[in-house]
């Protein structure tokens, strides 16, 4: 366990980019994990296409609050193609079905979590949050 609560990772649970909720956001979507009750809030914005606001508000463990902090930090600017993929393969990556990490920044800090299956819903909290907010604002 101390693999996964190491000074990087509690690091970045501590510095979540966009960590506050959007006034008038155009869709809001909130996730929680019915293993340990973690819960990520994502308000957005989207223009043409691309996601150009993005709002959270996180009450996770460290790892829910480290896979949001990663997320943020990249997903300003994307598609909603872009944010289903990185959703998807995050979950797959948990599941086993597959090694890479690459598709999105920072992540293999998260490595060690794979070990553990009762933080996998927290750990794609925000993916699913950020992901489904951008296509229900998008539609």
């Amino acid at each position: 366990m101390s693999a996964l609560y190491n000074k990087d990772i509690l690091r970045l649970a501590a510095s979540i980019p966009h960590h506050q909720r959007l006034a008038q956001p155009q869709a809001t979507v909130e996730r929680r994990s019915p293993t340990c009750g973690s819960r990520v809030i994502a308000d957005v914005r989207m223009e043409e296409g691309n996601l150009a606001e993005l709002g959270l508000d996180v009450k996770a463990c460290a790892l829910g609050q480290a896979s949001a902090a990663l997320m943020a930090a990249q997903a300003v600017g994307m598609t909603v193609s872009e944010l289903e993929k990185a959703r998807d393969r995050l979950a797959a990556y948990l599941a086993g079905e597959g090694d890479d990490l690459e598709f999105w920044p920072g992540l293999a800090i998260l490595a060690p979590a794979r070990a553990y299956p009762a933080r996998h819903a927290s750990i794609r909290l925000s993916f699913e949050a950020v992901a489904e907010a951008a296509r229900m604002a998008a539609a």
